[in-house]
C-alpha cells in the first residue's frame, strides 16, 4: 500500500493548494529547457523568450539527455520537471544534423503532455541587434497585442494550431478590464506560406491624435526570425474536452426557498419566526402621544364648559 502524506505545515498546505486543480487557472508559467547540444542561435533566442516572459518563466541552463519529444518514453523527464516547478508550458531546444536548430513548444495538462508544436528557427536577430530606445521595451506584466496575418491561420491546421500554441505561450494572465496604457508591444506573425511563419516584435509607441485614443506606432524592438513548422501532435478529444472546461460548467448551488417563474422570473420566499407583539414592554411613552392626549383632553374641557354655559343661558 502506497502511504498518502499530508502536509504537517500550513506553509506546506498553502502550497499544495495552490497547485492543486482549479476550474479558474492560474498564471500560466514556461519552463525553458535545453536539450543535448544547441546552437549560438538557441541559446540566444531561448534568453530572448525568458527576457519576454520574466514574470512567469523559468529557464533551466543545464542539458538535458534524456528529454526526447514525440517520442514514447521520451517525455517522462519533460512531465517530471513540469510537476517539479507547476509549470504548464515547456520549450525545449535542440540542435542536430536532421533538425537544426529545433524548438519544441507544447503545453501540459495535469502534468502530463497535452500537445506538441516543432518548429525550425531561421533568420534570427536578437533583441540586441535592434537600436531603440529603451524607453520603449515592454514592461513586465504588461499585455501584448496579436496580429495573425495570411488566410494559412485558418486554412492549414498545422498553422491553426502553431496559432494557438502561440497564443497560450505569450498572451500572459487572463484579465477582463485592460488600460490602454498597460499594452505597450504587439507580436506579428505573417504566414509566407503553409508551413512558414515570420515573427516579429514590435513596441507601440503612442502619440497625439487629437483624440481620447493615441495614435500608436509600432517600432520592431526583436527578437525576430522565422518559423519553419515541422511535427505537430493535437490532443485527443477526451483529453481535450476534460482540459477545456471553464467555471461556467461547475454545477450551480442550490438555492433554498427559491424558484423562477417564466413571468415573474426569479421568485423568493422569506420566512419570519412569529413575533410576540403583545409581550413587548414598552420602556417610555412617546412624546408624540402625550401631546395628542393632551390636545383631546383640551377639546374635551372646551366642549363641556360650551355646553354648560348654554344650559345657563337657557335657564
Amino acid at each position: 500500500m502506497l502511504t498518502v502524506k499530508t502536509p504537517k505545515t500550513l506553509r506546506t498546505k498553502r502550497a499544495l493548494h495552490k497547485r492543486a486543480p482549479k476550474l479558474v487557472e492560474n498564471l500560466k508559467k514556461t519552463l525553458i529547457l535545453h536539450g543535448t547540444k544547441t546552437s549560438n542561435v538557441l541559446n540566444a533566442l531561448l534568453t530572448d523568450i525568458y527576457h519576454l516572459k520574466k514574470d512567469c518563466a523559468i529557464k533551466y541552463s543545464r542539458k538535458n539527455e534524456n528529454i526526447r519529444p514525440f517520442e514514447s518514453g521520451g517525455e517522462t523527464s519533460l512531465e517530471f520537471f513540469s510537476l517539479k516547478t507547476d509549470c504548464s508550458l515547456f520549450i525545449f531546444g535542440s540542435h542536430s544534423k536532421k533538425r537544426p536548430n529545433n524548438l519544441v513548444i507544447g503545453r501540459t495538462y495535469d502534468h502530463h503532455i497535452y500537445d506538441l508544436v516543432e518548429v525550425g528557427v531561421e533568420n534570427f536577430k536578437t533583441m540586441e541587434s535592434f537600436s531603440y530606445d529603451k524607453k520603449l521595451a515592454p514592461r513586465i506584466g504588461s499585455k501584448p497585442f496579436f496580429a495573425f496575418l495570411g488566410e494559412g491561420f485558418e486554412n492549414v491546421e498545422e498553422l491553426k494550431h502553431f496559432k494557438e500554441v502561440l497564443l497560450d505561450l505569450f498572451r500572459g494572465e487572463v484579465v477582463e478590464n485592460l488600460n490602454i496604457t498597460g499594452v505597450d508591444h504587439v507580436y506579428v506573425c505573417t504566414a509566407v506560406s503553409s508551413n512558414r511563419v515570420f515573427f516579429t516584435h514590435c513596441a507601440l509607441r503612442m502619440k497625439r491624435s487629437g483624440t481620447v485614443v493615441p495614435r500608436m506606432e509600432m517600432v520592431e524592438v526583436g527578437p525576430s526570425m522565422d518559423f519553419l513548422v515541422r511535427r505537430h501532435r493535437l490532443p485527443n478529444d477526451g483529453l481535450k474536452k476534460e482540459a477545456m472546461r471553464t467555471a461556467t460548467d461547475r454545477p450551480k448551488k442550490k438555492e433554498k426557498n427559491v424558484s423562477r417563474d417564466v413571468i415573474q422570473g426569479k421568485i423568493g420566499k422569506i420566512y419570519i419566526p412569529d413575533q410576540q407583539v403583545g409581550g413587548v414592554e414598552l420602556s417610555h411613552k412617546a412624546k408624540g402621544l402625550k401631546r395628542e392626549r393632551r390636545e383631546a383632553k383640551l377639546k374635551n374641557n372646551v366642549s363641556e364648559h360650551k355646553a354648560k354655559k348654554q344650559k345657563a343661558d337657557g335657564e
